[in-house]
């Protein structure tokens, strides 16, 4: 009995413990370089970088957007505008998201390349003929026709260089976060030219509101020849990364949103991840496109811009036949549990309209599952609180006796049915489903400012209540480490009230230790999400309803 209680508390703190050390704390990246080494110009690159001798220079938002004419465009989710000087997307806004909840300001994703924190999208044509003009990021384009783009109205694109090749693009979007360009030469002279195709996605510096915790992935990420690759910023400052494949995709991924480029169908590829004075993933086709006298090419590659909602994110995986491209989401190596358990939880909130209570009801079911372990494992724990009197008389008849002591209390267990580990196993199952619904919590955009009900509005965030100013009711702000709030203080209190219908352990060291345990659990869960905190607390007040009934249907043969 003593045993059995001291794993549990011993389990599941450290288990907590853990989780807190891997994913709580963030993890180091090296500091920026300095601005000489910035302003080097990019050598020896194998790439395609077409602002390869463009200085850093840094200009406002505003400056940098009034520095040639642009193409707008907009739908229902996104605004933004695409400059005709590179022919470049680098101006987009999500125009369904704030900053914050204090703040009507919208989340901007993209910015021109000589702003600080520059982040943008290319693509084109390369050639290994010098001799012949390409377009590259001070190419100033022409608008044929149309000149806004909508999911409706597509825009086209002109350039013709000096040999007399003209190139175009053609720029579709679609309702959501889709850009589809087709990119086409026609060759006006009778000589033959091989070409490659490129897209690149390119960011000046890691970004600033990055959250930097080992739960989430942010940064580089694609699918190569069916495997996912994942490779960090200060990874790619250190080594640059490079593979071929036939299929797949790449991007740049932040906690909430997705810059990804999807290459020519059925073409190879080399995709490409470095660092030199700005990050820069791309791609460039292997094999060079042979343009015929007073022919023509064209290929089509895909652009996808978008707040990871996971409907659309598994929208596009579907339909575009993007392989592991609902993993820009990062569900973690329990994905085969975080995932239905997002469902699960978007299907309440569907039909109760509060993610909060949602995940109440979530918790419900989940009861409901481990019905049948939990039934097993309070009988067996309520056979163990009955025999308490039983066991204290054996420790002390046998107390200079431990192998005489452990006889007896195995032939107690075995008479009256009982397996002093059970009292663990509802604690180890729990352990994943936590971990599982933090990830839930953490990653998806779904749970992002999503209120509950009272104080709580953002499910997503710790419970800025404090029990040092009497949750709000004193005029003073505490400092973080003391925010200690109402869910939390109610977590604790309902595992402390658990904890008095369990078997209390006979040693004293041992139970000096288990009482300490809700605190400590109290400490360590404030500053998680609100939802997985509301998660636990109604989580023990149903294992308590449910202990309660079934102690009161027990009974033990054994008279002490």
């Amino acid at each position: 009995m003593d045993t059995k209680n001291v794993i549990a508390a011993i389990t599941l703190s450290s288990a907590i413990i853990i989780l807190w050390s891997l994913f709580m704390i963030p993890e180091q990246q090296p500091k920026n370089q300095s601005l000489s080494e910035k302003n080097k110009i990019e050598q020896n690159t194998d790439t395609p970088s077409l602002d390869q001798k463009e200085p850093l220079v840094t200009l406002s938002r505003d400056e940098a957007l009034n520095l040639s004419k642009r193409i707008k465009f907009e739908n229902d989710n996104i605004i933004g505008s695409i400059s005709l000087k590179g022919a470049s997307i680098d101006d987009l806004t999500f125009k369904n998201y704030k900053v914050n909840l204090n703040d009507e300001k919208k989340v901007t994703l993209l910015g021109p390349r000589n702003i600080d924190n520059g982040y943008l999208v290319e693509s084109g044509f390369v050639t290994t003929d010098k001799n012949i003009d390409i377009p590259n990021s001070d190419t100033v384009w022409s608008i044929v026709g149309n000149d806004k783009l909508t999911n409706n109205t597509p825009v086209k694109l002109s350039w013709t260089n000096k040999q007399k090749i003209t190139y175009e693009k053609e720029i579709s979007l679609d309702d959501k976060y889709l850009f589809t360009i087709k990119q086409k030469i026609i060759n006006g002279t009778n000589k033959k030219y091989d070409f490659y195709s490129y897209g690149q996605i390119i960011r000046n510096k890691i970004p600033e509101d990055m959250t930097d915790f080992y739960i989430n992935h942010e940064g580089f990420v694609s699918s190569l020849n069916e495997e996912l690759i994942e490779e960090d910023y200060n990874d790619i400052q250190e080594k640059k990364f490079t593979k071929i494949a036939q299929k797949g995709w790449l991007g740049i991924g932040d906690k909430y949103w997705i810059t990804s480029l999807i290459p020519p169908k059925s073409k190879e590829f080399k995709t490409t991840f470095d660092y030199k004075n700005k990050f820069r993933a791309n791609f460039i086709t292997t094999n060079p496109i042979t343009l015929n006298e007073n022919g023509s090419i064209e290929e089509e590659i895909q652009i996808i811009i978008a707040a990871k909602r996971v409907d659309v994110i598994d929208g596009y995986a579907k339909k575009l036949d993007i392989d592991k491209f609902d993993l820009v989401i990062d569900w973690g190596f329990l994905y085969f549990i975080t995932k239905p358990l997002f469902f699960g939880i978007d299907y309440f909130f569907k039909l109760l309209g509060n993610y909060g209570l949602a995940i109440i009801a979530i918790t419900i079911c989940i009861r409901l599952a481990f019905f049948p372990l939990a039934n097993f494992s309070f009988r067996s724990m309520a056979k163990m609180k009955a025999l308490q009197p039983e066991m204290v008389r054996l420790k002390e008849l046998h107390k200079d006796d431990k192998m005489k002591l452990q006889q007896e209390m195995m032939s107690l267990y075995k008479k009256e049915k009982v397996n002093p580990m059970s009292g663990c196993l509802p604690i180890l199952v729990q352990i994943p489903v936590f971990f599982a619904l933090y990830k839930v919590l953490f990653v998806t955009i779904e749970m992002r400012q999503m209120p509950f009900y009272g104080w709580i509005h953002d499910l997503s965030e710790r419970d800025p209540t404090s029990l040092f100013n009497l949750f709000g009711l004193l005029p003073y702000d505490v400092p973080s480490f003391l925010v200690i709030g109402a869910w939390p203080v109610a977590m604790g209190v309902s595992m402390w009230i658990q904890q008095k219908l369990n078997p209390a352990p006979t040693d004293a060291m041992q139970a000096k230790i288990f009482a300490f345990f809700p605190l400590f659990l109290t400490v360590i869960l404030a500053p998680f999400p609100s939802g997985l905190v509301i998660y636990w607390t109604v989580n023990n007040i149903l294992t308590m309803a449910q202990q309660v009934f079934i102690m009161k249907r027990t009974t033990v043969k054994t008279v002490t």
